[in-house]
């Protein structure tokens, strides 16, 4: 049965979601606060596709690491301190979940999510002519020490249970895999089903073939209100009027726990701000995507460039940018890459986005208790692009009323 749908948002995750429900028959109107030329973490991130991303963040360690970092104005973590209690409620959060049991409970679902979400990347770059350039050429963990590459090794043996492939290499492997770059390196794990391809370009032809299938835009359009009836939300309240429709999805990223304040959901979220810089020109472009492991710092090559992006700064809904943030990457960069240098990056103007963070780092997907017809997909953190086709395929089949063919139990929007 066709219903009608309004979406809330209008990054990778509510873009793909549009698709997929628009895909089975639906009538589909999309709210985003920005313009249709707008830029955001959907846009500007990496784009990788990571099926080697099986360990939430909130995971054993962090909690330490991340206390070690908050000293370092250029490390690849910070808090911002300050007197909040979302935030304060967030990090006990954070702190009650990263733990081993909690690792190994979700560490399966990541794994079936992201690996539904590479075949339907496939698919769609089938369908598109390779139009967003995706590369399915794995991806290389790059340590310097040989503590980081042991550390990497543990990980690979977790990753090979679960049947991840993944490869330990030294650096003379590591560099015969992909020769055209110079690297300072201990050794590497290589996981040769990760992907990358252009996020701008993904956007682009999302936004494109929602359009063909009827889907409905709103650009520059503020959420302001709800009008509900007992357990079902009766309109949207926006800048550019009221949305009646049958069901609504919440999908405004950093925004949607403000945006859901008067409804009395519970979902805590941090801002986590990320930076990036792309080299139009760069003095060597590698093949493969890359983590600076120690640095937390993603590399990509795209279309001939090449991006180096990292950090996650919990500072609030704040996009200025922290130059010591943007400092710690570029070093990063020459740190691993020798044939790279400081001045490289001289006159690259730095992107920032914000990713929404749930406290325990799974996304929140699936309909809400309090309200039968509102479901909620946000809270992706770093993984939104990886995960937004499967995330937009299971909604889809949530609102035609189907069981979604992976278990979302644990991604439940009142899980707290």
């Amino acid at each position: 049965m066709s219903k009608s749908i309004v979406i809330i948002g209008g990054g990778v995750i509510g873009l793909s979601t549009a698709y997929y429900a628009a895909q089975r028959g639906h009538r589909v109107t999309l709210i985003e606060r920005a313009g249709e030329s707008r830029d955001g973490c959907s846009f500007g991130n990496a784009g990788m596709i990571v099926p080697s991303h099986f360990v939430p963040l909130a995971a054993p360690g962090m909690v330490a690491l991340g206390l070690k970092w908050m000293w370092d104005p250029e490390s690849p973590f910070w808090i911002k301190p300050r007197l909040d209690r979302e935030l304060i409620a967030w990090c006990w959060k954070f702190f009650r979940s990263a733990s081993r049991s909690h690792v190994e409970r979700v560490a399966p679902l990541l794994r079936d999510l992201s690996f539904a979400s590479r075949a339907l990347f496939e698919e769609l770059s089938a369908q598109s002519g390779d139009e967003f350039a995706l590369v399915k050429r794995g991806l290389l963990m790059l340590c310097r020490s040989q503590h980081a590459l042991d550390d990497e090794i543990k990980n690979a043996g977790m990753a090979r249970r679960l049947g991840v492939p993944a490869e330990v290499l030294d650096a003379a492997e590591t560099s015969s895999l992909d020769p055209n770059i110079q690297m300072n390196i201990a050794g590497s794990v290589y996981f040769p089903q990760d992907c990358h391809l252009s996020p701008a370009r993904f956007m682009s032809f999302l936004r494109r073939e929602a359009g063909k299938l009827g889907v409905e835009f709103h650009w520059d359009t503020e959420v302001t209100g709800w009008r509900t009836e007992g357990r079902r939300v009766v309109a949207l309240q926006t800048s550019a009027g009221d949305f009646s429709a049958d069901e609504f999805v919440l999908g405004g990223g950093v925004w949607s726990s403000s945006i859901t304040r008067d409804l009395q959901l519970r979902l805590p979220m941090q801002a986590g701000k990320g930076y990036s810089l792309t080299l139009p020109h760069p003095r060597q472009l590698p093949e493969i995507c890359a983590i600076l492991t120690e640095a937390r710092v993603a590399v990509t090559p795209m279309n001939g460039a090449l991006r180096f992006g990292g950090t996650m700064e919990i500072a609030g809904l704040d996009e200025s940018i922290n130059s010591r943030r943007v400092q710690g990457i570029i070093k990063a960069a020459a740190q691993y890459y020798p044939e790279f240098q400081i001045g490289d990056f001289s006159g690259v103007q730095p992107w920032v986005g914000l990713r929404p963070c749930s406290p325990d780092g799974l996304p929140y997907l699936g309909r809400t208790a309090r309200y039968a017809n509102l479901c909620v997909v946000t809270g992706h953190a770093m993984m939104g692009l990886s995960l937004a086709p499967i995330t937009g395929k299971l909604m889809a089949q949530v609102l035609s009323d189907e069981t979604p063919a992976i278990n979302l139990t644990l991604l439940s929007p009142d899980r707290f």
